[in-house]
């Protein structure tokens, strides 16, 4: 379909999951998976026929290699992958179900990532011939030297005139606001296209907009108009991308997103979601609004498009978005009945 090439930089990690709803306390087996923010976005490239390029560190062992395995089926470029520690990162998933939130453990510490350094990785060669480069405020999080890592990242690819974006994903578990502040300040002058979610901007830049809860699920079309504006404004961003995440229960949300590049905002159709696995929507956005841009569709389309591909995602099991071009395109056109295809 294109020649385009991205690039993305984070972790991969092993998620384990009790089987359906049940709570950790009493699972008996765990579901085995592999994923994370920047490569949920390279597989859904790849299936989206992009050339797509994932950038990590793994060990040499045999979960290293699976987790390898895992993206080289589904067509991710692993050639820049250094090899080297001695565990995969985990985060264990319980899974919510109605008015039960899902829930997160994290078990990363001393991760091969994180305990990489500048000679793992020659950024002037990866991004020889790339079109893009993505990241997310998690990369960054995990300690000072994966945060020097991704500036360094940028300002490479920003030297080969690849266009940055970047996922704020703020997470809590990960780091105070005030450090995310302060690291993501930095990093943001050299981002493109800025993604976030209801919360993000608030958290990390205390950018936050009016009349929105995201408990009760009320959102503000005008404040995020401004949320963006502001964004773009303070670093200059070509474009601010946010998602708009109505919570009714943890199984089902209203979902949209609007997109803003400094002229208009444009919004998405909102689809009524019954979410089978949430984890990754926010990835299959970034993945969508990549995919849109790299093609040429123009601003309406290119959120229709992002804004289908993360709904279609929340029916997948798994972090990675498991679905085509063609299929995002028909649910972006309009056909949101899920008749049986024969």
């Amino acid at each position: 379909m294109t020649e385009k090439k991205v690039i993305a930089f984070g972790e991969l990690m092993l998620r384990l999951a009790p089987e359906g709803y049940q709570r950790f306390v009493q699972a008996e087996h765990f579901g085995a998976v592999y994923g994370g923010g920047e490569a949920n976005v390279c597989v859904s490239l790849a299936n989206y026929g992009f050339h797509s390029t994932f950038v990590t560190r793994l060990p040499s062992h045999e979960i290293g290699q699976a987790g390898i395995n895992a993206l080289r089926r589904y067509g991710v470029d692993i050639s820049y992958i250094a090899r080297g520690g001695n565990r995969v990162g985990i985060y264990y998933l319980e899974k919510g179900a109605s008015q039960r939130p899902s829930k997160v453990i994290y078990d990363r510490s001393d991760s091969s990532l994180s305990t990489a350094s500048s000679e793992d990785f020659c950024w002037k060669e990866i991004f020889q011939g790339a079109d893009w480069f993505h990241f997310t405020g998690i990369t960054p999080a995990l300690n000072d030297t994966l945060a020097d890592l991704c500036l360094m990242a940028c300002q490479a690819a920003k030297e080969a005139g690849v266009t940055i974006s970047c996922d704020l994903n703020y997470r809590k578990k990960l780091w105070s606001k005030e450090k995310a502040g302060q690291v993501m300040e930095s990093l943001c002058q050299y981002v493109d296209v800025c993604i976030a979610n209801e919360e993000d901007a608030s958290d990390v830049f205390g950018i936050g907009a009016a009349n929105t809860n995201v408990t009760t699920g009320t959102v503000n079309h005008e404040g995020y108009k401004d949320v963006a504006k502001q964004l773009k404004d303070r670093f200059g961003f070509s474009k601010v991308a946010i998602t708009l995440r109505e919570s009714i229960s943890a199984n089902d949300n209203g979902w949209s997103a609007m997109l803003y590049n400094g002229d208009d905002c444009y919004f998405s159709r909102k689809y009524q979601m019954h979410i089978v696995d949430r984890v990754g929507g926010g990835d299959s956005f970034a993945a969508g609004l990549i995919a849109g841009s790299l093609i040429g569709y123009p601003p309406q389309e290119q959120i229709e498009f992002a804004a289908a591909a993360s709904c279609l995602k929340h029916s997948i099991e798994g972090d990675f978005n498991l679905v085509s071009l063609d299929e995002v395109l028909k649910l972006a056109g309009g056909d949101a009945s899920g008749r049986v295809q024969r």
